[in-house]
């Protein structure tokens, strides 16, 4: 494709969503179909693509399937929401080269942990020694920003911080899974890190929509980078009472335990917990809202909370009950009530 110079953000754009059905990116591609935006949804075709978008069947990891969903839509906007490893990006950044605007979805727990200050700034120190998910999405940034393709590939990161949709109830430790929920629903523990004191922000996918689609066709966004989330932030301690009260659970049994004794039975918990969620998760949107005027989350979590557990009590085929998480909990319930003393 030849290059064009980036439009004003009220233009309407011919939108490729690499993903765009799933918790975050299905909310973006809907809202964007809903503008008035010609948008494709590529992905593996096992789920139904947002209302008003058109489907188009490829493995983000083939890079064949790719380059014919890049000829079949000819985008001018790439909004990529799973590449992973380094390859993806790298693929991308030759499939799509001379699109007006390419947006990598990355993640807030590339940010330094513990964070350096608060709040937490896009230009704040990167780097997270917990978890190997962070550091990959950090490569792929890094990469974009200062690899070969840079001059060719006008690039705008966003890094969503904890993200839920209807279909996710919000919650320490799985939140793709009602199954948090379903404990304490049923009277069975809980637990959350720690205290349950530490500071944390959860974004509504609708919320986080508003802020993406601002961006698009957005001269101020190209070459930059951005986190979206609320302005809300809640104690884990106040997240899961309000997650309680949502489900008008009787007398929640939620435990406080240390992350260390938690990562210490339950090894695959290390990342999402010292990699992110026992470290304090608040953030300075002024960035975003100088480039979006206008912008700002208009869903506290309790409203959102409540719509998710009804939505999910709705749908009881999306719940994602796991056996193993299930398990998971109890064991670690199990030896905190056994520990010496």
């Amino acid at each position: 494709w030849r290059h064009i110079s980036l439009a004003s953000p009220d233009m309407t754009k011919r939108i490729l969503f690499l993903g765009g059905s799933g918790n975050i990116s299905a909310d973006c591609a809907a809202l964007l179909a809903g503008q008035g935006h010609e948008v494709w949804v590529a992905n593996r075709g096992r789920r139904p693509v947002p209302e008003g978008c058109r489907g188009i069947q490829a493995e983000r990891q083939d890079a064949a399937a790719l380059r014919r969903a890049a000829s079949q839509t000819r985008p001018q906007v790439v909004l990529d929401f799973v590449a992973y490893e380094l390859r993806d990006a790298q693929m991308a950044a030759e499939i799509f080269l001379g699109v007006e605007q390419y947006v990598f979805i990355s993640s807030a727990t590339v940010y330094e942990k513990p964070p350096c200050r608060l709040p937490i700034r896009e230009s704040d120190p990167k780097g997270n020694r917990w978890w190997e998910y962070a550091r990959k999405k950090l490569e792929c940034e890094r990469w974009l920003r200062d690899g070969p393709a840079r001059a060719d590939l006008p690039v705008t990161i966003v890094r969503p911080s904890h993200t839920y949709s209807r279909a996710w109830v919000p919650n320490p430790i799985s939140s793709s899974s009602f199954t948090f929920a379903a404990r304490l629903l049923a009277g069975q523990p809980v637990f959350v890190p720690d205290g349950g004191e530490n500071p944390w922000t959860l974004t509504a996918a609708s919320d986080f929509a508003s802020g993406l689609a601002g961006l698009i066709g957005n001269s101020r966004a190209l070459g930059e980078d951005f986190h979206i989330t609320s302005d809300e932030v809640l104690t884990w301690n106040q997240i899961v009472a309000e997650i309680a009260v949502a489900l008008e659970a009787d007398a929640p049994q939620v435990l406080q335990v240390p992350a260390d004794f938690i990562c210490a039975h339950a090894p695959q918990l290390t990342g999402t917990l010292k990699g992110d969620k026992i470290h304090p998760g608040i953030f300075d949107n002024a960035k975003l809202k100088a480039a979006v005027p206008g912008f700002r989350c208009r869903k506290p979590f309790g409203v959102g909370v409540r719509e998710s557990i009804g939505w999910l009590r709705a749908h009881p085929e999306q719940q994602n009950l796991n056996p193993q998480l299930d398990e998971t909990i109890d064991q670690i319930a199990r030896a905190w009530a056994a520990r010496p003393g």
